[in-house]
């Protein structure tokens, strides 16, 4: 019988590891270990055996579930919780794969048009799905003013026309989810990681919007900047908001995610541009969109380059990263697509 392995870091946290087998659908000999901090000790034998003999189709809220119930009473975990137990023990029965099985590709090319990034993305994505191309991270540059909306929002809702016309702004919708951003060149921090789904398997969406921005907030705490995940897809910091995360899961078998954090935004441009609606900055518990815009300049004190130097260091030492670029086939397929469907105005409008 082979053991399966799971592995799952908390976000913020420790890493926790699960071995185990399946024996005629339900967990057996599982072992739960990690860098994690658990008093008092019998609470890890109790961890295991509230485990042992679960169907192995239970899901990570589930099986967490059945874990806090097992704990003695007064149990401490530091580092470590039930969901994340959960979430290793569903990683290991799908075979999920780790950051490290893994050769990760640096893109960084030099500043292009908004609706030549939304192509990007998409093409890039489905290279990755496909096998042709390694998991890959990106770092993007504009290279003109763009408003850039989720796949489901609203265009009239969201976007001032004249406001974006008089300031040059660009409006582009995106593949996946989430709420509008407004980019200049050299204002904002963006980029993307074009993963198989093995690397989030066993996990929710939610799950794995911290889980693949995890290093990000490492890079960012080796800048000085104490910032940490807000649910369902924000990162933010005690000084206020730093960006927002969006993803996709293709059908092809792989997951878009990507991020644009601020540097250093014109809000009062901004406003002319976006509908913020007032629902919208009271639900956050602020009074303008001014605060819901907090540089990165600011908070570091540092150059923007510098800055994404420093987030693409801590991505190698973490997990090995190899400089590459866009091949010449996969910038045909982007610029015929960009052309076909991110600047088709029925793409941009599909949801008035």
């Amino acid at each position: 019988m082979d053991v399966m392995h799971g592995e799952y870091k908390v976000p913020g946290g420790k890493l926790v590891v699960a071995d185990l087998e399946v024996v005629d659908g339900l967990l057996r000999s599982p072992r739960i270990s990690g860098d994690f901090f658990l008093e008092p000790d019998e609470a890890l034998e109790a961890i295991d055996a509230a485990l042992d003999g679960l169907p192995a189709t239970l899901d990570a809220a589930e099986i967490a579930a059945k874990v806090e119930r097992g704990l003695p009473p007064g149990t401490v975990l530091l580092g470590l919780t039930a969901e994340a137990v959960g979430i290793a023990v569903r990683r290991a029965v799908a075979h999920a794969s780790d950051w490290h099985d893994h050769e990760w590709r640096l893109i960084h090319d030099g500043p292009q048009e908004p609706a030549l990034h939304m192509a990007l993305d998409q093409v890039l994505a489905e290279e990755v799905g496909a096998g042709r191309r390694p998991p890959t991270l990106r770092i993007w540059e504009w290279a003109s003013p763009s408003v850039i909306i989720g796949s489901f929002q609203s265009l009239r809702n969201e976007v001032d026309p004249a406001g974006a016309d008089r300031h040059g702004v660009t409006v582009v919708r995106r593949i996946s989810g989430g709420g509008a951003m407004f980019v200049e060149p050299g204002n904002t921090i963006t980029y993307s990681l074009y993963v198989p789904e093995s690397l989030v398997a066993g996990m929710s969406f939610a799950e794995s919007y911290a889980f693949l921005d995890d290093w990000v907030l490492g890079a960012l705490n080796e800048l000085g900047v104490r910032a940490w995940y807000q649910p369902l897809n924000d990162i933010t910091s005690d000084q206020g908001k730093i960006g927002g995360a969006a993803q996709k899961r293709l059908a092809a078998g792989a997951v878009l995610h990507h991020v644009t954090m601020s540097y250093d935004i014109d809000a009062d441009k901004m406003l002319e541009v976006l509908r913020i609606g007032k629902e919208k900055l009271s639900g956050k518990g602020i009074a303008s969109a001014k605060k819901r815009v907090d540089p990165l300049r600011r908070q570091t004190g540092l150059p923007r380059e510098e800055i994404i130097d420093r987030m693409v260091a801590h991505f190698r030492g973490r997990y090995g990263l190899e400089d590459g670029g866009v091949s010449d086939d996969e910038l045909r397929r982007a610029e015929k697509l960009a052309g076909e469907k991110f600047e088709n105005p029925e793409w941009t409008a599909r949801v008035p």
